[in-house]
């Protein structure tokens, strides 16, 4: 080994030490808080405002910097979508009949960090679409493991109803239109989401009873979930 390719070494060694890693990660998270710091001091859900040049200015970064860590201004409000789904608690993986209005009561609370109670998104931003699929998925995956046996059009009803239930519309009505307490809304809407369950429980039981099953039925896990 000549000289040159020792001293590469040495610089290879210093560039990739784990001072710099550990720098990286911070810029990274100092990135993603000042994304977090713009939501929540938006008056909506527009995010139109949390640009590369918005976010290097909070974290107190230059612009490239941004860019070395996220390609895309997609991809920096997938990780802020993440981070405000991490304080919330929010795992939708997770989601069972059993969890869900546990779950939905995590989400409805987070509403309270914000500088208004926002309403249901209505841009096409990709951030939002994402997660409103995900969110429809967890809810199919849900019904479908708890009664699996079902007609298929009878599980979407079922995750589509919770859904409508597990919204921020419906908060925000308990909240407006019937002036209650943001804990007893939040109450109101476990209690519903427990008889969604309930009804999906029951109705699996009977289905048992009748033998009416469908082994060959292909599960919705997966596919476009249509009419949910």
């Amino acid at each position: 080994m000549t000289s040159v390719d020792r001293d590469a070494g040495r610089a290879r060694r210093r560039y990739d030490s784990p001072l710099r890693q550990q720098r990286v990660t911070l810029t990274r998270e100092r990135i993603v808080e000042a994304g977090v710091e713009i939501v929540r001091s938006l008056a909506t859900w527009d995010w139109t405002a949390l640009t590369f040049r918005a976010v290097a200015e909070r974290a107190g970064v230059g612009e490239r910097t941004v860019y070395r860590h996220f390609r895309t201004e997609r991809d920096l409000h997938d990780a802020v979508m993440g981070r405000l789904a991490e304080a919330a608690g929010v795992d939708y993986d997770t989601v069972t009949l059993a969890t869900v209005a546990e779950i939905a009561g995590r989400v409805l609370r987070s509403l309270g960090s914000f500088a208004v109670a926002p309403a249901p998104p209505t841009s096409a931003d990709p951030t939002f679409v994402a997660v409103d699929d995900q969110r429809r998925r967890a809810l199919v995956r849900a019904v479908t493991t708890a009664a699996p046996d079902l007609p298929e059009r009878r599980q979407v009803a079922l995750a589509a109803a919770l859904d409508i239930v597990w919204s921020v519309a419906s908060y925000e009505r308990l909240v407006t239109a019937w002036g209650m307490d943001p804990d007893d809304a939040i109450d109101v809407i476990a209690s519903a989401i427990g008889a969604v369950a309930d009804t999906a429980g029951a109705e699996r039981r009977s289905t048992a009873r009748r033998g009416t099953t469908s082994p060959g039925r292909v599960p919705l896990e997966g596919r476009p979930v249509s009419g949910a």
